[in-house]
């Protein structure tokens, strides 16, 4: 059962916030509220020592701190942020963390370049009454980063220690 909810909880939500963010410029707030919440019920669970465990939530209020700030000053939306702290709850305060934050930076800026390629292509115009395309091809909306974020979730999380710790039961 457990095994299952890492498996299953994590992916989703960030499949959900990223097609979320491309459709509508949004990332549910219950989205990072089920990220730590499931965390929180979940991790004591498969064993982790309780200074781990506390350092997974140091790792989010970190980040949360960094993002907010961002968010404050413009240069990042308070979905983003939140979704970025939770996320960092699941990964801790070590090298996954890292790994997770460089790989959604690198795709972010991809995705960005491309946005901002697409949006001055006469594909734009052709192809902006898209639901799936409308905010790309927007000039006045900003990126959609939870697509950077999702992916790189998706990317960063076999290594994450819930899934290690869960692909190891499975082995077993």
């Amino acid at each position: 059962m457990l095994e299952a909810l890492i498996f299953v909880v994590f992916p989703f939500c960030m499949l959900f916030a990223a097609i979320s963010d491309m459709l509508s410029m949004t990332i549910a707030n219950r989205v990072s509220v089920l990220l730590v919440v499931v965390f929180a019920l979940v991790a004591p669970l498969t064993g982790m020592e309780w200074a781990a465990y506390g350092l997974h939530f140091a790792a989010g209020a970190l980040v949360l701190t960094v993002t907010f700030g961002l968010f404050a000053m413009g240069g990042m939306g308070g979905g983003d942020a939140k979704l970025l702290a939770a996320t960092a709850v699941w990964m801790g305060l070590n090298i996954q963390l890292v790994q997770y934050l460089v790989a959604s930076t690198l795709i972010g800026g991809l995705l960005t370049i491309a946005i901002l390629l697409y949006r001055k292509s006469p594909l734009a115009a052709f192809t902006g009454q898209n639901p799936f395309l409308r905010h790309f091809a927007d000039e006045k909306t900003g990126v959609p980063y939870g697509i950077a974020l999702g992916l790189g979730g998706l990317l960063t999380y076999p290594d994450s220690p819930l899934m290690v710790w869960a692909l190891a039961r499975l082995a077993s």
